[in-house]
């Protein structure tokens, strides 16, 4: 296997999530880098033909995705990687468009996940996401992006509220709707969306729209140590998960790279971890290949998950804020989360086999746990086990400013991750 060059990695990444502007594109740019690969796509509605040394993948809801190979040979199990594809942002309404005092058009929006509400004041936004359409007797999914500068959420002025900058509590209905211009443009924004799914207008039956920021990632630092971009969290994940499955040849395990929608919302959904969407792909893959029951649970017995949904780093100016002894660092590798009220699931045993394999792909790994005053949140590890039982680690990349609109990362610890997980893939 050929290395990429230092930095390449992190240069990657950054293009990757600069074209995830929605959970639908994450997964329209992982099937093109899959189909390139020679994976080839399956459907949940038809029979699944697989073969030893075959490269897969499925989708459900067009936001959630898992590709897999499976081994030449005789096989053991699964080696599983999941992350997820949402991320924190506001979701259009249905009828969005809205007039302001006569002169201006604004968008009717609700928040998606737990965002950091201030950090989406005054950034040029515009609109992506999925249609459904009217297609003769039946209808048809497109994704669309309006790749350009159409939208902004203005901050109220300093003069009109000088408690500003001693903390202000917002309003989604009333502070967070975006403008988007004069009250002129009225109906614009339906016809600009037909425009680029190619239908009319009234064809449009069903819409899932999101706001999403323009600002592209960029490399930052005197060294260029750190990446800031919108969607670190957990796009970058995803592309190391990806990039691992893609460049990998399995020897023992059916390697799979699973991408989760809904993970900021609970994952309650078709297309969520808590769904039967992995347990239903990983019984396919063994009846297809001739497994009985009895034998398919043994592969689960000799199975192991890494959960891979980034983590809270030690901030700068609020240290008080992390755990006293277990304190991540951008750039300082692996973090294998903690908790123990289990909200991450890792335990001893899959600490040990996760710094057993940061060791032998030589990178670094650090350790976190939630201050003991300070709730953290949740992931995909704990979730998914509900539906398929295996050995499962929590890790992810150390950031700062989760769930803001841009996010700050280390642009080593994608290089880190990338290694760890093609080792893993590759075991």
């Amino acid at each position: 296997m050929e290395r990429k060059e230092n930095g390449k990695l992190a240069e990657e990444c950054l293009a990757f999530t600069d074209q995830g502007v929605s959970c639908y594109h994450v997964i329209e740019n992982m099937e093109k880098k899959l189909e390139k690969k020679g994976f080839v796509r399956l459907e949940e509605r038809e029979a699944w033909e697989i073969t030893k040394g075959g490269s897969y993948y499925v989708t459900r809801g067009g936001s959630s995705l898992i590709a897999f190979r499976v081994p030449k040979g005789e096989w053991k199990g699964f080696h599983m990687m999941a992350s997820h594809s949402d991320s924190p942002c506001f979701k259009l309404k249905t009828d969005p468009e809205m007039q302001a005092e006569g002169s201006y058009l604004k968008l009717n929006a609700e928040g998606y996940g737990g965002m950091i509400y201030s950090t989406w004041f005054d950034r040029c936004l515009s609109v992506a996401g999925r249609l459904v359409c009217a297609d003769g007797a039946g209808l048809k999914a497109v994704n669309v992006n309006i790749d350009e500068d159409l939208l902004v959420i203005p901050s109220l002025a300093i003069h009109m509220n000088r408690e500003a900058n001693k903390g202000t509590e917002f309003h989604p209905q009333t502070d967070l709707l975006p403008l988007m211009g004069k009250v002129q443009g009225k109906g614009k924004l339906k016809e600009k969306l037909a425009a680029l799914a190619g239908v009319k207008a009234e064809d449009i039956l069903g819409e899932d729209l999101f706001l999403y920021v323009r600002e592209k990632g960029k490399m930052a630092g005197m060294e260029k140590e750190m990446m800031i971009a919108p969607r670190l969290d957990d796009l970058s994940c995803v592309y190391a998960s990806l990039e691992a499955i893609l460049e990998t040849e399995p020897e023992k395990y059916c390697t799979m790279c699973a991408v989760f929608n809904n993970e900021e919302v609970g994952s309650h959904t078709r297309q969520g971890a808590a769904s039967t969407f992995l347990k239903d792909t990983m019984e396919r893959i063994s009846e297809s290949l001739g497994r009985t029951g009895s034998e398919y649970l043994r592969l689960l017995a000799d199975s192991f998950m890494i959960s891979a949904d980034n983590a809270h780093a030690l901030h700068p100016n609020h240290p008080e804020k992390a755990d006293p002894v277990n304190r991540p660092v951008l750039g300082g590798g692996i973090v294998i989360k903690h908790h123990g009220g289990q909200k991450y699931t890792t335990d001893a045993y899959s600490e040990a086999y996760m710094k057993a394999l940061c060791r032998e792909a030589d990178v670094p790994y650090q350790d976190y746990h939630n201050h003991s005053d300070v709730p953290g949140g949740s992931t995909l590890g704990n979730i998914s086990a509900g539906q398929v039982s295996i050995p499962t680690v929590d890790i992810g990349l150390a950031q700062l400013a989760m769930h803001s609109a841009v996010e700050t990362a280390g642009s080593a610890d994608v290089e880190y991750l990338v290694r760890m997980l093609e080792k893993f893939c590759e075991r």
